[in-house]
């Protein structure tokens, strides 16, 4: 697992370019959530988001507001801690666990959105995570829902927004997505 100390408050601009693909008000699960900036973002459009992370004190800052619902777990180390709930769209972002993918993608609504964020070989150029461990391989998200999820969009490139750093991207949904049912255009 690793966070970039550097995290921005501010949304992901991946998140907020392909979050209007997210069914209007659908559920919205934000993994490895840390003090829960997508967990707000989510919330203010309106959706009803579950948010979930090992850090009770990350999560104490979600406390009170509307909308949110927080699960502390230790994702690595304990069961999968939302049984079978389903959600219209999960955000990971700066987290990487691969045994959690199938878990993931399993609790992903059929016409669900995933979006996926995280550090790529060649972030140890950068700093950290500098780890291999905590580092996707060339083309690992796509790997990750072969055969399981549609890829709207994927990048694997170098942003220097928050800070340089190598990051793989990926926008996939669920094979019942109808982009009819999306929030508005993509930006």
């Amino acid at each position: 697992m690793h966070r970039s100390p550097a995290a921005s408050d501010a949304p992901s601009v991946w998140v907020q370019r392909w979050h209007v693909l997210a069914s209007t008000g659908c559920s919205v699960l934000d993994l490895a959530c840390g003090r829960g900036r997508h967990a707000r973002y989510f919330a203010r459009l309106g959706h009803p988001v579950h948010a979930v992370d090992r850090d009770a004190e990350a999560l104490a800052a979600l406390h009170g507001l509307q909308r949110v619902s927080t699960v502390q777990a230790d994702l690595e180390n304990g069961p999968w801690p939302l049984g079978t709930l389903r959600f219209g769209c999960i955000v990971v972002t700066n987290y990487l666990h691969r045994p959690l993918f199938p878990a993931i993608i399993d609790a992903l609504a059929g016409d669900g959105l995933l979006l996926y964020e995280t550090f790529a070989v060649g972030n140890e150029r950068f700093g950290k995570p500098s780890n291999p461990a905590f580092l996707l391989r060339p083309g690992e998200l796509l790997e990750a829902v072969r055969g399981r999820l549609r890829v709207i969009a994927f990048e694997d490139v170098y942003v220097d927004s928050p800070t340089p750093a190598m990051v793989q991207r990926i926008a996939a949904c669920g094979p019942r997505f109808d982009p009819r049912g999306a929030s508005g255009p993509i930006g």
